[in-house]
């Protein structure tokens, strides 16, 4: 009787890591001021460019402070707020042939190393995704209405924010360079991750490298 209670209690494995994983993504945000900073210079400078008429009359100092703002949200979002968040970066490097290397990198889910909230990781995306939309209907009403001034800032816009989500879907996609492939297939991906929010954030891939 006694050795059938041990061989009982020895057959129950419990696993207390997948809990605290889960706890863990279900948390709303780890990162509060990458959050705040990944959404604010890009709205705030799709404000100032919507209300940049009402507070001023000098066209400089308009195009400079938007200018400023796309900037600053660009180096924000590809050096601090997508590692932080998402567990993804990208940069260029030279090395000493002169030769450029575009290297896309995620981060590897580990036990000492839990993935991304699943709040972090739609805010990131939301942001990354919607803003340069914006930057695009505002190339078309800055092209009809003919205020051809602004369609340097606004081409900026789109370039700026367009390279970070680009740089993104590569890293997010494995770093396929064919970017139709990785558009349709980081599209299915996302229809799937709407439809099952519990498996928005898979582990991540490691180092990736591509060379133009």
């Amino acid at each position: 009787m006694k050795q059938a209670l041990v061989d009982d209690t020895e057959d129950v494995s419990l696993d207390f890591g997948n809990e605290e994983e889960l706890a863990f993504r279900k948390a709303k945000i780890r990162h509060p001021l990458a959050t705040f900073f990944h959404l604010f210079f890009r709205v705030s400078a799709i404000i100032t460019y919507v209300c940049c008429d009402w507070f001023s009359k000098s066209f400089v100092g308009c195009f400079v402070t938007v200018l400023l703002l796309l900037s600053l949200d660009f180096w924000s979002v590809k050096n601090v707020t997508g590692r932080l968040l998402v567990g993804l970066r990208w940069w260029n490097q030279i090395d000493e042939d002169g030769k450029s290397h575009w290297i896309f990198e995620a981060r590897k889910v580990s036990p000492n190393n839990i993935a991304a909230t699943e709040a972090e990781a739609r805010i990131f995306w939301l942001g990354l995704i919607i803003c340069p939309m914006i930057w695009i209907v505002f190339f078309f009403s800055t092209l009809f209405s003919l205020k051809l001034k602004w369609l340097a800032l606004v081409v900026a816009g789109i370039s700026l924010q367009a390279a970070n989500l680009y740089g993104y879907i590569l890293c997010k996609m494995g770093g396929n360079s064919d970017i139709s492939k990785v558009t349709a297939s980081f599209l299915s991906q996302t229809v799937f991750q709407t439809a099952c929010p519990e498996d928005f954030q898979k582990p991540g891939l490691e180092g990736l490298e591509i060379h133009h």
